[in-house]
């Protein structure tokens, strides 16, 4: 088992959901904390606040594209291809997930689950797709996950 998937079991048994456990790795890979940050990822969970509307796997797969590769300060720029690397990231996911899963909305991956906020196997199986894509675009776009 790699070090990511035993991490996001970890995350996950602390009550850490899909956006939330996706910012922590990036944050971690960075060697850094922000509990704020990982607070507020809370509100795409189970589809943008439990609505069941776009997987908050999806969603935050996006915000670790730009933990990486956005603007963060005044005096910075996203990187050039940052928009290049959100639409492979989406149509990696309409292609893998949605075909494997149903959709893209988290109601229509894990259905009645959501209502209970009751864990899903699909979900660990989504969120650790989505790590490793994620993971592979910054890669093929010579971004390292680890330090600044």
């Amino acid at each position: 088992m790699s070090v990511d998937l035993f991490r996001m079991m970890e995350l996950n048994r602390q009550g850490f959901k899909c956006s939330q456990i996706l910012l922590t790795l990036g944050l971690e890979a960075r060697g850094k904390k922000n509990p704020d940050l990982v607070r507020a990822m809370t509100g795409l969970c189970g589809g943008i606040g439990f609505s069941g509307k776009i997987c908050g796997s999806l969603t935050g797969g996006v915000c670790l594209l730009g933990l990486f590769a956005g603007k963060g300060a005044p005096e910075e720029e996203e990187h050039e291809k940052f928009l290049l690397m959100v639409e492979e990231l989406l149509h990696w996911f309409e292609n893998e997930i949605a075909e494997s899963y149903g959709g893209i909305n988290c109601e229509e991956i894990i259905g009645e689950d959501l209502a209970s906020r009751t864990p899903n196997p699909k979900c660990g199986k989504i969120v650790a797709g989505t790590f490793e894509k994620v993971k592979e675009i910054l890669d093929e776009n010579n971004i390292k996950m680890t330090g600044e």
